[in-house]
C-alpha cells in the first residue's frame, strides 16, 4: 500500500515525482480490486477498527470501506462511485482501466513524451472507442436477453448458482415498475431476512416491512385493509424539562391518572372514527393504546422508518398524517391484505394487493447477515444493469469480447495518425486488453495464451468472441447469452479516461493550508508520498 505522509507547510512534490506518486497510488487501487473481476473472481474480507466484517467482491463496496488517504487514489475511488450511481455495475472495470491507462502512460512519460500529448491521444482514443461501441451494440429483441443481462451481472457473486432464478425475479420486477424504457429503481424495494436458504428469496407484489404487530391480541391478518399512516407518537409526551406535580389528595391523583388515560383513549377513538383497521406509526405506541387498538381489532405496527412510511404511502395511496387530530377517511390507503408472517422468531408485515400496482418488494433470504448483504449487492448490480439495458435498448457481448474488438479497432485507427499521439492511442488500446487478461488470470488460465487466441479470432472477423470461463473456451458470447448493457461499457471507459487525464495533468502537489475560521486551527493535506 502507498505509504501516507503528512505534508508539513511548504512541502511540494514537483514534476515527474508528482506524476509517479499519483500514478502509483491509482495503480495500487486498481490492483486491489482486479482479483474480484469476473465469474471466477475472489472475495475481499474488510474488517474495520471495531471488528465489523464485510465479505464482498463488489468493487464500489470494497473501495468505499477501505481507508484511502492519498488524494489521487481518492479521485480513482470517485469514478467507482459515479459508475455505481449511474449504471449500478462495472465499478471494478472502471477502476481497473483507470489504473491501466495511467500505468501505460507512465511508459510514454519515460520516453520523454509530454503529458499534454498523451492526454490528447487518450481523448482521441476514447472518442473513437465510443463510436466503435455504438457500431458493435445490438438492440434488445426479447425478454430472454434481459434475463441474460441480469445473469451476467450476477455471475461471480455469491448467488451465481441461482442466477437463473434471480434473473427471472429481477426482470419481472423491472417489467412491473418500468414506464416505457424508463425504470425508477426506487420503486423496487429490497428487504432482507436472516433464516432459510437463499433459494427461498422471492418477488412479492406489495410492500414488506421488517416489523411485526405490536400486540399478540391484534389480528394477524386483515383483509380489505384501510391503512392509516401516522407520524405522531401514540403516547403521552414526557415533559422536556424536570417537572414536579403536587398531589395532596387521592382524588387529585385519580383525576391526574384518569386524564392521561382519556388522552390516550381519544387517540384510539380518532383512529377508529377514521375507519382504519391497519395503523403504521412512525414513533412509539403506549401500552394502553395497544390494548384498546387490539380490542377494536386494529392491526398496528410502531417505529416504522420514514423511508418505509413513504413507500407505504406510495403503495397504498394513503397520506402520512402528522397530527392525529386531523385524520380523516380521505387520508387512508387501501390494500387487499395486511398480514404478519413469521419465519422462526422474527415476524414481518406483508402489505399485499396495493392500490398502486407498481409497489413490489424483492425479499432476500439467507443464513447469515453477511450472506444476505452480499446477495443484496448482487441484486442491486443486476437491477442497475437491466435498467441501463432498457434505457438505451442496446447490449454488447461480454467476457472481454468488446474490449478486444475495441483494442483491435483502435490500433487500426492509430495507423492513420502521424504525431506522437499515435503512441498514446496504441497504449490506450493495449490497456483495454487488461480486462480479458484479468478475467483469464482470475480463472487460472494463461493470460498470454488467451490474449493471443482472442486477437486471432477477432482479426478473422469474429467480433463477438469472448471468454466463457465456465468451460475455459472462447465462444460467441452474444449467442451464449454473456451480454452486458452498452451503457455500462461506455460509462466505464469515459470515466476511466477522464480521471486518467486529470491525474496526468498534475505536475505539482502542494500541501494546501486551509483555515477553519477566524482564530481556528489550520490543517494541512495528507496522504501523498
Amino acid at each position: 500500500m502507498v505509504e501516507d505522509v503528512v505534508a508539513s507547510e511548504g512541502n511540494r512534490v514537483l514534476g515527474r515525482d508528482a506524476q509517479r506518486n499519483n500514478i502509483l497510488a491509482a495503480r495500487v487501487v486498481s490492483e486491489t480490486v482486479k482479483t474480484t473481476l469476473g465469474p471466477k473472481g475472489m472475495d475481499k474480507m474488510l474488517v474495520d477498527r471495531t471488528g465489523n466484517v464485510v465479505v464482498t467482491n463488489d468493487g464500489v463496496t470494497i473501495l468505499d470501506e477501505m481507508e484511502i488517504e492519498h488524494p489521487a487514489a481518492k479521485m480513482v475511488v470517485e469514478i467507482a462511485k459515479t459508475q455505481g450511481k449511474e449504471v449500478g455495475d462495472g465499478t471494478t472495470t472502471a477502476v481497473m482501466l483507470a489504473g491501466k491507462f495511467l500505468e501505460n502512460a507512465e511508459r510514454l512519460l519515460d520516453m520523454k513524451i509530454h503529458p499534454t500529448i498523451i492526454c490528447r491521444g487518450y481523448r482521441w482514443a476514447e472518442k473513437k472507442a465510443q463510436d466503435v461501441m455504438k457500431e458493435l451494440a445490438i438492440s434488445i429483441g426479447s425478454r430472454e436477453e434481459l434475463v441474460n443481462v441480469a445473469q451476467t451481472a450476477m455471475t461471480g457473486k455469491g448467488v451465481e448458482y441461482l442466477r437463473e432464478k434471480f434473473g427471472e425475479i429481477i426482470v419481472d420486477a423491472v417489467d412491473i415498475v418500468a414506464e416505457g424504457n424508463k425504470v425508477n429503481l426506487e420503486d423496487v424495494r429490497i428487504e432482507k431476512q436472516k433464516g432459510r436458504a437463499i433459494e427461498d428469496s422471492e418477488l412479492i407484489r406489495g410492500v414488506v416491512i421488517d416489523k411485526e404487530r405490536i400486540n399478540l391480541d391484534m389480528p394477524a391478518k386483515v383483509e380489505g385493509a384501510r391503512v392509516a399512516l401516522i407520524e405522531e407518537a401514540l403516547e403521552v409526551r414526557s415533559p422536556e424539562m424536570d417537572a414536579r406535580i403536587s398531589v395532596s389528595t387521592p382524588e387529585q391523583l385519580t383525576s391526574f391518572l384518569g386524564q392521561e388515560d382519556s388522552v390516550l383513549r381519544e387517540k384510539v377513538e380518532l383512529i377508529k372514527g377514521s375507519g382504519a383497521n391497519v395503523v403504521f406509526v412512525q414513533k412509539g405506541v403506549d401500552e394502553l393504546v395497544q390494548h384498546h387498538l387490539a380490542r377494536e381489532g386494529i392491526y398496528a405496527v410502531r417505529r416504522v422508518p420514514r423511508s418505509d412510511m413513504q413507500n407505504l404511502a406510495k403503495a397504498t395511496g394513503g397520506r402520512i398524517v402528522s397530527k392525529l387530530s386531523e385524520i380523516s377517511r380521505e387520508d387512508l390507503g387501501n390494500a387487499d391484505l395486511v398480514e404478519e408472517r413469521k419465519d422462526g422468531e422474527d415476524g414481518m408485515t406483508y402489505v399485499m394487493g396495493c392500490s398502486n400496482p407498481k409497489a413490489i418488494t424483492i425479499l432476500i433470504r439467507g443464513g447469515t447477515e453477511h450472506v444476505v448483504d452480499e446477495v443484496e449487492r448482487a441484486v442491486e448490480d443486476a437491477l442497475g444493469d437491466v435498467a441501463a439495458a432498457l434505457k438505451d435498448s442496446k447490449i454488447v457481448a461480454g467476457g472481454g469480447a468488446v474490449e478486444i474488438e475495441l483494442s483491435r479497432r483502435l490500433r487500426e485507427f492509430a495507423k492513420g495518425l502521424t504525431g506522437r499521439e499515435r503512441l498514446a492511442v496504441e497504449e490506450f488500446a493495449s490497456a483495454l486488453e487488461f480486462v480479458p487478461t484479468t478475467l483469464a488470470e482470475n480463472a487460472g488460465m494463461d493470460p498470454i495464451d488467451v490474449l493471443t487466441e482472442l486477437r486471432a479470432v477477432h482479426d478473422s472477423g469474429n467480433k463477438d468472441m469472448g471468454l466463457n470461463l465456465f468451460n475455459g473456451g472462447i465462444e460467441d458470447n452474444l449467442v451464449n447469452g454473456v451480454i452486458e448493457p452498452l451503457r455500462v461499457k461506455t460509462q466505464a471507459i469515459a470515466s476511466a479516461t477522464e480521471v486518467a487525464i486529470m491525474i496526468l495533468r498534475i505536475d505539482d502537489v502542494i500541501a494546501a493550508r486551509k483555515s477553519e475560521g477566524r482564530g481556528g486551527k489550520v490543517g494541512g493535506m495528507s496522504g501523498y508520498d
